[in-house]
């Protein structure tokens, strides 16, 4: 379980973290134990000693401290090859973890037969081993999840694991020692290659128990001055120049800025609800363009706001932020209301699905002002996004008004940043130009979506019951508009 869990976050700035990288990650590891299993139960029936058990724990020592060896070998050609994201999930983690799970599950029928050997009582035996394995997993999950991880990172997680199995290998071979001396010498071997080949270099400036976080230099995307990026795992999650905080880059957050500003007009001191902060650029955003609004931004990370406190330029000041998620956080703010609320929660096609149904959209509507205005984004494809038009149906079951925008000559067949907008009334004409920033054009596509591909009457209503994202975004999920 410390390897399984390890495993999602290892693989995270690869592939991200979805429902199809943990299905992999459990089905191959199921599948490897199950292997070891009967590998380990025909040893056991041919004459497996306690050598036996010692050889499986060393070799499932070595097969951990080569994850991070085999990482720097397979990682490049599967992300540069076109496969779709579910197989290359597959793939990524068949190639790093299914030989340590295999190794593991061998152990398990050895020690049982070592033990029906000192003790004749099978059932007491046989249930006692299960319950240890269990009581181990449990052990594992919970200190993996909650302690190691933020506390050590993924790779010291799994660079420890190896060496505790060879400690416990160590135990059975005591009297072995040319079997011991050859598992040190591979071991050596594994970490020298692993070392010329850089696989101990961390590609995470922190990393926290949500994700992989790192701040990379963008001032070649910002026509002047200097500007920081903040990618989660493997996705650019926002931009932030350095000296003008109301600049922003990100075509979807510069649009959302758009929309607000034609919402809002002169409107004085309004109130702002973001539901997710990220890089903060658009908390920051209005800071400078709103002096004397109330903003309340609800982020689940604290490494996040840290990390946009200490590298991107965000300075809190008057703003609220509550780390807890958004939906817990609007739920307890039963007595303010907001003239906007925006949701920036998707992280790449990771979708919190509790975050898109019609129960939460109706806890939106009801913690904006008279005349408030609702505004997020989402990724899927064009030009027939049936997530984004599923959550159109959705929305309009509680708004008015719900309209799609696009940027300008958006290309088909390709993987689209939508921003969708919510309220009672809505003053945007039905193509955007910018007012400040890049000079850029959006479009409202909100009708033309309704009227070709998929039709709305055939795509699901989400709700708390039924949210099926993965479905609705499988072009995504299937083909390489997904990576």
């Amino acid at each position: 379980m410390v390897l399984e869990i390890a495993a999602a976050r290892l693989l995270a700035p690869y592939i991200g973290v979805s429902l199809y990288s943990w299905t992999a990650i459990i089905g191959v590891v199921l599948g490897g134990l199950s292997l070891g299993n009967w590998i380990g139960g025909v040893w056991a029936d041919r004459g497996g000693s306690g050598r036996s058990a010692g050889l499986a724990l060393g070799f499932g020592a070595l097969s951990c401290l080569g994850v991070l060896l085999l990482l720097t070998l397979v990682a490049q050609p599967l992300q540069r090859s076109e496969l779709g994201l579910m197989t290359l999930s597959f793939l990524f983690v068949a190639a790093l973890f299914f030989l340590p799970a295999m190794l593991l599950g061998v152990v398990t029928p050895l020690l049982t037969t070592l033990a029906l050997r000192l003790d004749p009582r099978t059932g007491h035996i046989v249930g006692m081993m299960h319950a240890l394995a269990a009581l181990g997993s449990i052990l594992g999950t919970f200190a993996t999840g909650y302690l190691f991880i933020q506390y050590f990172g993924t790779y010291a997680v799994i660079i420890g694991t190896g060496v505790v199995l060879g400690l416990l290998a160590l135990a059975f071979l005591l009297h072995a020692r040319w079997s011991l001396l050859g598992l040190a010498l591979l071991a050596a071997a594994i970490a020298g290659w692993t070392q010329v080949r850089g696989g101990y270099l961390q590609p995470c400036d922190r990393e926290s128990n949500y994700f992989c976080i790192k701040v990379v230099d963008m001032s070649g995307k910002v026509p002047f001055g200097r500007a920081r990026g903040m990618v989660l795992d493997h996705l650019l999650h926002g931009i932030s120049h350095e000296t003008r905080p109301e600049l922003l880059i990100s075509p979807y957050t510069h649009l959302m800025d758009e929309l607000i500003a034609a919402h809002l007009g002169d409107r004085e001191s309004p109130a702002f609800f973001f539901a997710g902060g990220g890089s903060y650029s658009q908390p920051r955003a209005v800071q400078s363009l709103y002096p004397g609004a109330r903003i309340v931004v609800a982020e689940l990370d604290p490494q996040v706001t840290a990390v946009a406190q200490s590298s991107l330029y965000f300075e809190p000041g008057d703003v609220r932020i509550i780390h807890s998620d958004a939906r817990q956080v609007l739920q307890r703010l039963q007595g303010e209301r907001f003239d906007v609320i925006v949701g920036d929660v998707f992280h790449d096609i990771a979708v919190p699905y509790h975050l898109v149904t019609r129960e939460y959209a109706g806890l939106v509507r009801s913690r904006l002002a008279p005349g408030g205005l609702y505004t997020l984004n989402v990724v899927d494809v064009y030009p027939d996004p049936r997530l984004v038009k599923s959550m159109l149906k959705t929305l309009h079951q509680v708004f008015a008004r719900v309209r799609v925008w696009i940027e300008d000559r958006t290309l088909p067949d390709s993987r689209v940043t939508y921003v969708i907008s919510a309220g009672d009334t809505h003053s945007a004409p039905q193509r955007l130009v910018s007012k400040r920033g890049p000079r850029r054009e959006w479009l409202d596509v909100t009708a033309s979506l309704a009227g070709q591909g998929t039709s709305l009457l055939a795509l699901p209503l989400l709700t708390d019951d039924h949210v099926p994202v993965e479905r609705l975004l499988s072009r995504l999920i299937f083909t390489e508009l997904g990576r």
